[in-house]
């Protein structure tokens, strides 16, 4: 999708970025992980940029500080949690409810907010924003998108590869499941890691 729909407008932005849902997007799909300041610029193209918020679910025994000064240096205010395991070990760890509320709470300052995130369940926020006169924009990879997300949001963006990057330990882990994938189907003998 063109980013430059409105490049160099006036409009005032606010970018809302789920950080689980993109980094698993990437990973899967791409065997990437995203470059934040490289994400501010394509969403923002000459637009100024009210607020942009990164939300981040930590795992305690994860020690994500320097992932979190990153998204800081980047240009974005990072609110963090900490991932909920129940008694049952299920685990609950997301920002919907918040991002929803913030995204609604700055209507009044903006007028358009990017949605950084593929999730479903964001498809009634397009109509709570459309109402108070806020334009919505989803930016996220396609194969990852909610479709009625992409057709209820005034424009959607499809992250490019230009705004990824390659981590090693990905490429890795992705050639040991091609490996044993071709060991379970019996072709093993001429699987070449490639």
């Amino acid at each position: 999708m063109d980013y430059t729909v409105y490049a160099q407008s006036a409009q005032r932005v606010g970018i809302f970025v789920d950080v689980q849902n993109m980094f698993y997007s990437a990973k899967e799909l791409y065997q990437s992980k995203i470059d934040y300041r490289k994400l501010l610029q394509a969403i923002s193209r000459g637009r100024p940029v009210v607020r942009a918020i990164a939300y981040v679910v930590q795992k305690a025994d994860v020690d994500q500080s320097s992932f979190l000064e990153a998204l800081r240096r980047s240009g974005f205010e990072v609110k963090s949690k900490e991932l909920t395991i129940r008694d049952d070990g299920s685990t609950k760890g997301d920002w919907k409810v918040e991002i929803a509320l913030d995204m609604v709470t700055l209507t009044d300052r903006l007028d358009c907010a990017v949605l950084v995130s593929g999730d479903g369940d964001f498809v009634p926020l397009a109509e709570a924003l459309r109402v108070r006169g806020c334009r919505l924009e989803v930016m996220s990879f396609e194969q990852s998108t909610s479709n009625e997300l992409m057709r209820e949001c005034d424009q959607f963006i499809c992250i490019e590869p230009d705004v990824l990057f390659r981590e090693e330990k990905f490429v890795r882990e992705m050639q040991q499941r091609r490996y044993a994938q071709a060991q379970r189907e019996g072709d093993g003998g001429g699987y070449s890691g490639q």
